[in-house]
């Protein structure tokens, strides 16, 4: 499935030192996933020993990442 990350994200991971591989590997490895209300997801998992959380949207054939907290 194919990721797009908002420009948002992309500036939040900049400033979080983050690569898509670690993004990628907490959307597919992730301690939980959890639906909003308002049709976005939440998926959370470790990296560099540091929790992180990744709002996204999931459509038919790509997600899109929102944010990373």
């Amino acid at each position: 499935m194919q990721i797009i990350y908002s420009d948002h994200a992309k500036k939040r991971m900049r400033q979080r030192g983050m690569t898509e591989l670690e993004i990628e590997h907490i959307l597919s490895h992730a301690m939980y996933i959890k639906k909003s209300f308002d049709g976005t997801k939440e998926a959370a998992g470790i990296v560099k020993h540091r929790a992180v959380r990744i709002k996204f949207i999931e459509i038919e054939n790509y997600i899109k990442i929102i944010t990373v907290m």
